[in-house]
C-alpha cells in the first residue's frame, strides 16, 4: 500500500472502485472510501437513526396532547 497509495487513492476518488479494504497481518484493518461515498453513508445512517427515533416515539404518543400540523402552522403565521 505504501508504494502504490497514490494510484489506489486515485482509483477510489475517481469512482473506478467504490472502496478498498486495507489489510494488516492478513486481517481487515481499515476501509478507504471517497468523500462522496462516506457522506452518503453518513446521511443514510442519520436518516435511519431519525426513523428509528420516530418509530420509538410513536409508541408513546399521547394523542390528547398532540397538535395537528395545520394548528402548528397557524401558530407561526
Amino acid at each position: 500500500m505504501v508504494r502504490g497509495f497514490s494510484a489506489k487513492l486515485k482509483e477510489v476518488t475517481s469512482g473506478e472502485v467504490t472502496h478498498l479494504v486495507i489489510f494488516k497481518d492478513n486481517e481487515p484493518a481499515a476501509v478507504l472510501v471517497g468523500v462522496e461515498a462516506y457522506q452518503a453513508l453518513q446521511d443514510e445512517l442519520e436518516d435511519l437513526r431519525a426513523e428509528r427515533l420516530a418509530i420509538e416515539r410513536l409508541s408513546t404518543l399521547d394523542k390528547q396532547n398532540t397538535v395537528s400540523l395545520e394548528d402548528m402552522e397557524a401558530r407561526f403565521e
